[in-house]
């Protein structure tokens, strides 16, 4: 029997999302798991998964179309079964019910750079396609070396260090590379990219709807720190934990004592999750997405760190899943990379807090009335004032250093 295949929902304020590609075509053998289209989203590039096997009897919308979520974009059945034209006719009308998916097909930001969808669809990551935008690079003149013949990051740089050696050999003085010419340009207009455009909707909605109050409190990392180097001493280099990793477990750990702290809120009511699945936040091209490790509390450090390098790289590469980025109960922002002392982050409506890490730093301290060298991090917690209040942010700060002063507590 045949099986309509929808547009997923990847998160509660998506509303539509961008069918940048199919990857299966009609006629084709499909199993249950397997890719079948290529959307975009205000937060990445995802690949939908076919939920039936069979084959794929009917693509209902164009590559290029803009189609609302839950409306129907394929059909999967038997080979040779006969759709009837009620089933056919059904289906068309809840997509045409979006006016966005009756007009021509637009083309998101993000895919500027490549080639338009009717002269040919170019293969390339999210990355690969601002970089050729930010550099005007032809992608139709990019042979791809990735999966596939995609066309990656490697492949445009290589082009563009190519370019730039050729103008150099012609160059009849080279300038010496202690001199740096300034000049000036012209002011350049930048189109922002559906995923910065989200970016911009959840943070004013958050900060001019949601009473943020914070509280920061300096951590002692030199157990820690002590800690995950005989851990590290154990593993493989592309197994090795982070720091960031044991703060996620310490994280979860804590918010099982303080329940109030993962929670939402909706209308006059609080929900308290059962499930404690933390977010965190990974830099991507032209913004920023959340991730989410889920049951975070009730996983090992190992397990922890792998589905966090592993999520990044999909984000990064353009390739999430859709429960890579759905379900997070409670966020955190990570800047400690960036040599950053303290920093605030802003609440992920509708999540009852974030965490916001800094660096952990080898500082002067005093203990016991001696000055020494020690390790020392500080983070801040944006609270949302109609579930919490200062007191409880500041004791679950006070349960998270229990964890991450004596991380022993989080392998036992």
């Amino acid at each position: 029997m045949a099986e309509t295949i929808s547009m997923p929902k990847l998160g509660f304020d998506m509303a539509e999302g961008l069918l940048v590609r199919w990857v299966k075509q009609v006629g084709e053998n499909i199993n249950k798991g397997d890719v079948l289209a290529e959307i975009e989203t205000d937060k990445a590039t995802v690949e939908v998964e076919s939920s039936a096997s069979g084959v794929v009897l009917q693509l209902i919308v164009d590559q290029g179309s803009m189609v609302p979520v839950n409306a129907p974009i394929a059909i999967v059945g038997n080979a040779g079964e006969v759709i009837s034209n009620q089933e056919i006719g059904s289906s068309e009308k809840k997509v045409d019910e979006k006016p966005a998916v009756q007009s021509a097909p637009t083309i998101a930001p993000v895919t500027q750079a490549s080639a338009p969808l009717d002269a040919g669809f170019v293969k390339a990551s999210p990355l690969a396609k601002k970089i050729a935008r930010d550099q005007k690079v032809d992608l139709s003149n990019v042979k791809g070396t990735g999966p596939g013949g995609r066309i990656v990051r490697k492949d445009i740089e290589a082009l563009i260090g190519a370019s730039n050696q050729v103008q150099v050999t012609r160059a009849a003085t080279p300038i010496p590379s202690s001199y740096s010419l300034i000049t000036n340009h012209e002011d350049k207009v930048v189109a922002t990219t559906k995923l910065r455009q989200a970016i911009g909707r959840r943070l004013v909605e958050s900060k001019t709807t949601i009473p943020h109050f914070y509280v920061t409190h300096e951590f002692k990392m030199d157990a820690l720190m002590d800690m995950r180097k005989q851990v590290n001493a154990y593993l493989p280099d592309n197994e090795k934990v982070s720091v960031n990793d044991f703060i996620l477990k310490g994280v979860a750990l804590s918010l099982r004592q303080f329940p109030n702290l993962n929670a939402a809120i909706k209308g006059i009511e609080v929900i308290q999750f059962g499930h404690v699945n933390i977010g965190v936040a990974v830099t991507v091209p032209g913004g920023l997405m959340t991730v989410v490790v889920k049951d975070t509390d009730q996983k090992t450090l190992r397990q922890i760190s792998g589905e966090v390098k592993a999520m990044a790289s999909r984000a990064r590469e353009g390739k999430v899943k859709p429960e890579d980025v759905d379900g997070s109960t409670f966020s955190t922002s990570n800047l400690g990379m960036y040599d950053v002392e303290e920093f605030i982050a802003i609440v992920n409506p509708p999540e009852a807090a974030i965490l916001a890490i800094s660096s952990a730093r080898e500082v002067p301290v005093v203990e016991n009335g001696e000055l020494k060298v020690g390790w020392r991090m500080k983070a801040t917690i944006s609270v949302d004032h109609r579930i919490s209040d200062g007191a409880e942010a500041a004791q679950f700060m006070q349960a998270l250093a229990g964890f991450l002063e004596n991380p022993v507590r989080m392998l036992v």
